[in-house]
């Protein structure tokens, strides 16, 4: 089995503001991560990624908020999209 895609979608927020959002499920775990998802979701403002989610291999699931990388709790995609989404908004108040 290779990976399938489930969702690879880019939406503009603002003329210099976007979202890309890509989630597989794959065969095998990414290594350093306990599930079969692979998955990377950004925000992009003025041409600068300031929040990202990612489960790059070796690392495992984690975010990134600006500079700031911390680990991320993965349960399942749909609530991988509600915090991803509600870290874009809280960054789009700031």
């Amino acid at each position: 089995m290779k990976a399938e895609l489930l969702m690879r979608e880019r939406h503009q927020l603002a003329p210099d503001a976007f979202v890309e959002l890509r989630i597989w499920r794959v065969p095998q775990s990414v290594r350093g991560s306990d599930h079969m998802f692979k998955y990377a979701l950004a925000y992009v403002v003025a041409r600068e990624c300031v929040l990202r989610y990612d489960n790059e291999a070796g690392k495992g699931d984690h975010k990134h908020i600006g500079d700031v990388e911390t680990a991320y709790d993965f349960s399942k995609p749909a609530q991988l999209l509600r915090d991803f989404w509600a870290d874009v908004d809280g960054w789009r108040c700031q």
